[in-house]
Order: structure tokens, then C-alpha cells, then sequence
């Protein structure tokens, strides 16, 4: 399964490494990606999703019916 978020689409970044000398070298920022369930009333159902520490804060503010109707809107199937 590739480090995407599953609500956002969020991925890895690409950066650098910097020495103390000033020497760099390509590396990848990765994604705090989590495991985590969530209960969504309206459908009376539970759902795991594999989302990011940043989308957790997102739902925890907006609530989870909120952010998957902003998701199915750019066209993800959750």
C-alpha cells in the first residue's frame, strides 16, 4: 500500500539532508500516516481509514461527516 493518506491524497515530500558542513543529499519527509476507526452516525457504520495526525486534528475540528463529504467531492471512494 503506497503512504498516501486516504481522505487528503497527502504523500511523501522531497527534501534534503544538510550536514553541518553544508553537504546534501536527497531524502523523503514521510507522512505521520495512522491507523485509526472512525463511527460515522449518519450510516449507522464504523470505518477504518489510514490517515494522517493532520487530517485526525481536521476530523477531530470539522467532524467526520464534514471532511468525507469534502472528500467524496474530490472524488474518494470511502
Amino acid at each position: 500500500m503506497a503512504r498516501k493518506d486516504q481522505l487528503t491524497g497527502q504523500g511523501p515530500k522531497a527534501g534534503n539532508h544538510v550536514s553541518h558542513a553544508n553537504n546534501k543529499a536527497k531524502r523523503r519527509f514521510q507522512v505521520n500516516l495512522q491507523k485509526k476507526r472512525f463511527y460515522i452516525p449518519e450510516e449507522d457504520r464504523w470505518v477504518t481509514l489510514r490517515v494522517s495526525a493532520k487530517t485526525i486534528k481536521t476530523i477531530n475540528k470539522n467532524g467526520i461527516q464534514a471532511v468525507l463529504e469534502e472528500a467524496r467531492k474530490q472524488g474518494v471512494r470511502v
